[in-house]
């Protein structure tokens, strides 16, 4: 593994070196690049939250309390509950600004996170069965009209900073990555941002598939049969920093100086939602005996998208790290991430009080919890001497992202 690794680090790099770096706005030159990026983990999504809280409060204490995430970002990527976050941050008010506050983000779990993923469903004898010989555990109905009740007519096109939100579409078998840079450039992929956040959140056994169509400039209907982007890029960091080099090779961004790039004039941070990775759920023992059911439902858990979603979001940490340590930057690339989640935290979908209470105790230790950062030989988080708690990172992290935003003023 080390050497594909290696391998693709290398080719990334001589990629990256070969481009001009990026500014968002055309009409702004700044020094760095910043991308926030945050995992899918449904009813996880308030662990995050909590980071998310706690970094607009440092910059609202640097830039005053009208400050807002979407200020700081020139991406905004989320997967399933984290496109629901990263919509919620960039989607335009009444007032043309974020329609949620990042410390608003757990309340809106804490209200809406029952009614999602009802209790009854989870208990239910006949839900479970049904939910095992055929159809998804929750109906979706109560998200599908809460989402399109929150947004509206709002179209991708209009958030107020880039987005790039994963889905899958399961008639072509192909990852779909939605994002507001070709919105703006391509009517067909100026989809409704509620149905964009019901396609990426669509998880298999939970929800039902998500339909929508959107129309190009001829009139030609484009169809879109979507489940959650998780199957492809629960952790869409790299789909985020894959997505700048695009834009750049297409010339879509303008450039600052034209300099070249490096991983030294971007800032990443890459927020988790949590997993079990030491809980050790599964083991061969039990494996062996599983069929077709076994894999896809086990006690209540469902092993193989547990298994899809951490493996995708350890092999982008592993990658993204190789990258940033490479060039030895890797100080501008914060993961902050849970693996010691066990029991009802770990699952996507126990809403009860008692379990969202401690997923928000969850990210509140993390924060106070060192530095991590992935060891290339093993693929496993360590605690990086020196670097200080999540928070003390966040906080400069901050301070660097309201540095950038006053020299883009400023010019």
């Amino acid at each position: 593994m080390e050497k594909r690794v290696f391998l693709f680090a290398v080719t990334l790099v001589s990629v990256l070196q070969n481009l001009q770096f990026p500014v968002a706005n055309a009409q702004t030159k700044g020094r760095i690049v910043t991308v926030l990026s945050i995992d899918g983990g449904g009813i996880r999504g308030i662990i995050p939250g909590t980071f998310l809280a706690f970094l607009e409060a440092k910059l609202q204490e640097l830039d005053g309390p009208n400050a807002r995430i979407a200020d700081y970002f020139d991406v905004v990527a989320g997967t399933s509950t984290g496109g629901l976050i990263a919509t919620m941050l960039t989607a335009p008010g009444e007032d043309n600004r974020p329609l949620y506050a990042a410390k608003n983000i757990t309340s809106f779990y804490l209200e809406h996170g029952p009614k999602i993923f009802p209790e009854r469903r989870r208990k239910n004898f006949f839900s479970t069965i049904s939910n095992v010989l055929g159809g998804p555990k929750y109906d979706g109905k109560y998200l599908k009209s809460l989402i399109q009740g929150l947004l509206g007519n709002l179209t991708l096109n209009r958030t107020l900073t880039n987005v790039v939100i994963p889905a899958f579409d399961i008639k072509r078998l192909q990852p779909i990555i939605f994002n507001s840079k070709e919105a703006k450039s391509d009517v067909s992929k100026n989809a409704l941002l509620s149905d964009v956040c019901l396609g990426t959140s669509a998880a298999p056994t939970y929800f039902p598939p998500h339909y929508f169509e959107t129309t190009d400039a001829q009139g030609n209907i484009k169809t879109h049969d979507l489940v959650d982007g998780g199957v492809a890029a629960n952790n869409p960091t790299l789909v985020a920093i894959t997505h700048i080099s695009r834009e750049i090779l297409l010339g879509s961004f303008e450039l600052v100086d034209m300099e070249p790039m490096n991983t030294s004039r971007m800032v990443v941070l890459s927020l988790g939602s949590g997993i079990a990775k030491l809980e050790e759920k599964y083991n061969v023992k039990n494996a062996t005996d599983w069929g077709l059911l076994g894999w896809m439902y086990n006690a209540g858990a469902t092993p193989l998208l547990d298994i899809f979603g951490d493996a995708s979001s350890d092999m982008v940490d592993i990658h993204v790290s190789t990258l940033f340590q490479s060039l030895r930057n890797e100080k501008n690339y914060l993961r902050i991430q849970e693996d010691t989640l066990s029991g009802d935290a770990s699952s996507l979908d126990i809403a009860t009080t008692k379990n969202m209470q401690t997923l928000i105790q969850i990210g509140d230790s993390l924060l106070k919890k060192s530095v991590s950062r992935v060891n290339l030989e093993t693929g496993r988080p360590v605690p990086v001497q020196g670097e200080g708690t999540n928070e003390e990172a966040l906080t400069r992290f901050a301070k660097i992202l309201s540095d950038e935003r006053k020299l883009r003023q400023l010019n």
